[in-house]
């Protein structure tokens, strides 16, 4: 057995959650929008065309925002094909994907869809092979009132109110030479401070999101955010990371301890960010926006294989297993402990692709991953304390000193109740872990959920979704606000406690 301690302080606080760092993603990709989100001739579609099975689904995580159309997709997107009479769209040859996207689903489609299912967007605008002129009028289409060339337009579309879209990204990985329109930082930086300005004159209360580096391991990485932020720090609001982590090795050790890098990763963001402000005596703070993260590789081979220029191809298609929903849960406790900068947050993405949904024409179904994001959007709200973990630590073979522990404490004054998030990376031995929580006064455990399996390569398909599924420890002590917990080997476990 395993032995570990929380020390926490109610009144040494990380930050409150932005409930936004629970967001998502649906890209134009795969079948994340068809057949996933939208799928007209599904006995699942409402009248719209909508999938009402992921829609549930979707609301049963209460996912607060969600990034589209892209993603890669956006960089060669022209927005104007996604909007007017379905039969009018043209078909475009989409280069990101190398497919055929026949824009039966658009712009005013994902606006309709996002009221239904709960949730608000985050839209891209293309700055790859377009720029500051084609920003502006989508913001003009999207959030002006009446009275001019692009509100009448939408207005003509059968949508007479605005869609206020408060929350906009300039682009996407434009450091990435993969990338239509891949621009050095200069180019970049000095095209999102314009294009920002416009979009900004045009409604002054959207927040905007520049692109950072595509990933830690950009040879550009650190540079490029610093040239970016010295051209646009005044106009953005947020500077975007982006994160996928793989196990091709088959080494699970150093795949679960990937939490250690990313949190380096987030405190490298921020140290740019204020070598920026303080080189420009600014007293303003830029946030991050984390808006992709995941697991990403078990679908590389079979992506290979993929016909071009077909339409919707089954793509990016990770079928997730229990090991996955460990690291995903360290991710989540992560972005939980840095949330006093990390303010916007993407799992990639939400349905079918590379995602905690998947659908097939005859239903939908929970992968594995879908359980520790939609305890940790349901539990995470609220301030998270400041927590030392005192835990047994291991080396593996990309990092040293690993925890075994993986932990947040989130405190919701509201409820009342105080919540901590686990996750024990041992795969041999149980962990017993302590928590003086006498602070607070009289405690109750109100549930203590745990994500487990004895194989680390277990899965949820259709035929058996529930392979991998939470269930509740009854072992857990109160004594006199002196918590003792036991969390299984490998295992993700959410502790709901509440103050009597």
């Amino acid at each position: 057995m395993l032995n570990a301690k929380l020390i926490v302080d109610k009144y040494f606080r990380t930050g409150e959650t932005d409930p936004r760092i629970f967001g998502s993603f649906i890209e134009h990709l795969g079948r994340a929008v068809y057949e996933g989100i939208y799928q007209p001739d599904s006995p699942f579609a409402d009248e719209h065309g909508f999938r009402k099975d992921t829609i549930e689904l979707i609301k049963e995580i209460d996912v607060p925002v969600v990034r589209y159309p892209g993603g890669n997709f956006v960089s060669a997107y022209n927005w104007e094909d996604s909007v007017g009479p379905v039969n009018e769209r043209p078909k475009r040859v989409e280069l990101a994907w190398q497919v055929i996207e026949n824009n039966h689903f658009g712009l005013n489609e994902f606006a309709d869809w996002a009221k239904l299912a709960g949730t608000s967007p985050m839209m891209a605008v293309n700055l790859g092979t377009r720029g500051i002129d084609a920003a502006r009028n989508l913001v003009e289409y999207c959030n002006f009132k009446e009275g001019t060339y692009y509100s009448d337009l939408r207005r003509s579309h059968g949508y007479e109110k605005p869609h206020n879209i408060k929350l906009w990204c300039l682009g996407n990985e434009m450091d990435g030479p993969w990338q239509v329109g891949h621009k050095s930082a200069a180019e970049y930086g000095s095209l999102a401070w314009e294009t920002a300005k416009a979009m900004k004159l045009v409604d002054p209360d959207i927040e905007l999101v520049a692109c950072g580096s595509s990933g830690l391991g950009m040879p550009t990485f650190g540079e490029w955010e610093s040239t970016v932020l010295d051209y646009c720090y005044d106009s953005v609001d947020y500077i975007s990371m982006h994160t996928y982590y793989n196990n091709h090795a088959d080494d699970s050790a150093d795949f679960l301890a990937n939490t250690v890098g990313m949190d380096d990763f987030i405190k490298s963001v921020i140290a740019t960010c204020d070598y920026v402000k303080g080189k420009k005596h600014s007293k303003k703070k830029i946030n991050l926006s984390f808006d992709e993260w995941n697991v990403w590789y078990h679908s590389n081979e079979a992506d290979k294989k993929l016909e071009k220029w077909s339409h919707a191809p089954h793509q990016l298609e990770d079928v997730y297993n229990m090991e996955d929903a460990l690291l995903v849960g360290g991710m989540l406790i992560t972005l939980l402990n840095n949330c006093d900068r990390v303010k916007i947050a993407c799992l990639a993405q939400l349905v079918n692709v590379i995602a905690p949904i998947m659908t097939s024409d005859t239903g939908a179904w929970r992968q594995t991953i879908f359980y520790p994001y939609m305890h940790a959007s349901r539990y995470g709200r609220g301030t998270v304390l400041t927590t030392i973990k005192d835990s047994p630590k291991y080396d593996s073979k990309s990092y040293t000193d690993v925890p075994y522990l993986d932990s947040s404490v989130v405190w919701n004054e509201e409820n009342n109740t105080i919540t901590i998030f686990a996750v024990n990376k041992s795969f041999e031995e149980d962990m017993t872990v302590t928590c003086d929580l006498r602070q607070f006064g009289n405690l109750k455990i109100n549930d203590h959920i745990v994500l487990t399996h004895k194989d680390l390569k277990a899965v949820n398909t259709e035929a058996d979704p529930d392979n991998v599924a939470p269930s509740h420890v009854k072992d857990d002590t109160v004594d006199n606000g002196k918590i003792t917990l036991i969390l299984p080997s490998q295992s993700w476990n959410v502790i709901n406690i509440a103050i009597m």
